[in-house]
């Protein structure tokens, strides 16, 4: 068996998911094989799933979205490092309670990729996802070397907010390792950078902005696609408009724009990362999973992706989750044959997710009597 999940938000790292399903496989099978390959779609838990897979975990401190020092993680392995934008700049750094939807600003992210170039990195897979602002990556920018000015020829403020006083911008100094660097953009998400569908509609809410606030943001971030439009040409306008623009605050688009960035499918950029291929050749069912299999999954999520890499490769999957919120015959229309929920066994939320181990034990039980035939004597 290969278990492939994402986390379980709120509850399970993909790791903590990998060792209860394990758990649960072999107290129903004690003869059972199984192989752990915890996943990520390039949000929170990227960099953990890459040193499941044998990545080395660095640590450098690195400037928080509000300005504070924190410390912050990226995988390394033969010159390839991961780096997850939420180690630096995502809301998981504010303080409890504190939204900054104008002025948090992602400088540490850029920080973060510095840093992985400084240890030697000429591939950086960027997984974004879980921002605490909206300025368009251009903190990140910053501490690469860009200049962002305003009309008296000073820096401009950090976070969406202060792009409205933006002037002048200069890419010419950003760090020349980029340009031997290969940025590949992993993303969930393949909205634009501006409109309704775009960073600040879509996603401002979940970061505590207000109707006013996105309004402003959004208007900041068509404002700054117009000046660097005068200081790289019509690329800039070009990339606004490009899948993945929109992810992570507009931290795609910075990495675009700015970095040179392919983007790709969060999931796909994983499993090729940590190596799904060879594991899944090795198994002969797979099993993946995360909190909630909804529409969401359905639509480039990480079940989705690895049940899609499974039918390539022949292999079948199936699944557990914490809940379960599309029907069966949508699931198996993406390559998942069968779930199995967290709430078929408590239906109480409150207690599945305190008691989300245990639980995923059991429903491990019950999907091996289902797929791996009769038990057997140890």
């Amino acid at each position: 068996m290969l278990i492939a999940a994402d986390k379980f938000k709120g509850s399970l790292t993909a790791v903590e998911v990998a060792e209860h399903v394990t758990a649960g496989l072999r107290r129903a099978r004690p003869r059972t094989e199984v192989e752990a390959l915890p996943v990520a779609d390039g949000g929170d838990g990227t960099v953990a799933a890459a040193v499941a897979a044998g990545f080395a975990l660095r640590q450098t401190a690195v400037t928080g979205p509000l300005g504070k020092a924190v410390t912050a993680s990226y995988a390394l392995r033969d010159g390839t490092a991961v780096v997850e934008m939420a180690q630096a700049s995502g809301l998981q750094k504010l303080p409890a309670g504190v939204f900054a939807p104008l002025s948090a600003g992602t400088y540490g992210t850029g920080e973060l990729i510095r840093a992985a170039l400084d240890a030697g990195a000429r591939t950086v897979v960027l997984g974004v996802g879980g921002s605490a602002g909206t300025d368009g990556g251009a903190g990140m920018l910053t501490a690469l070397g860009a200049r962002l000015l305003d009309a008296d020829g000073e820096p401009v403020g950090s976070g969406g907010g202060g792009l409205r006083r933006l002037a002048t911008a200069d890419l010419t100094g950003l760090d020349p390792r980029l340009a031997d660097t290969e940025i590949v953009l992993a993303s969930d998400v393949d909205n634009p950078l501006t409109g309704p569908t775009g960073a600040a509609a879509v996603y401002g809410p979940q970061k505590g902005a207000s109707e006013e606030d996105v309004a402003t943001l959004d208007a900041a971030l068509a404002h700054y696609v117009a000046v660097l439009a005068a200081a790289v040409g019509p690329r800039a306008a070009a990339s606004a408009r490009r899948p993945g623009a929109g992810a992570a605050g507009g931290v795609g688009y910075g990495a675009l724009v700015g970095l040179g960035a392919s983007f790709r499918p969060g999931i796909e950029v994983l499993l090729e990362v940590l190596g799904f291929e060879e594991a899944v050749a090795r198994a002969d069912l797979v099993i993946t999973g995360e909190g909630s299999l909804d529409a969401q999954t359905l639509h480039g999520k990480a079940p989705a992706g690895v049940a899609a890499a499974a039918r390539r490769a022949g292999r079948r999957t199936v699944a557990v989750c914490g809940r379960l919120e599309v029907d069966r015959e949508a699931l198996r229309k993406v390559g998942i044959e069968a779930a199995y929920a967290l709430t078929d066994l408590e239906p109480d939320p409150a207690v599945c997710m305190a008691q989300a181990g245990p639980l995923l034990e059991r429903a491990a039980e019950r999907l091996a009597a289902a797929h791996l035939g009769e038990p057997t004597t140890p």
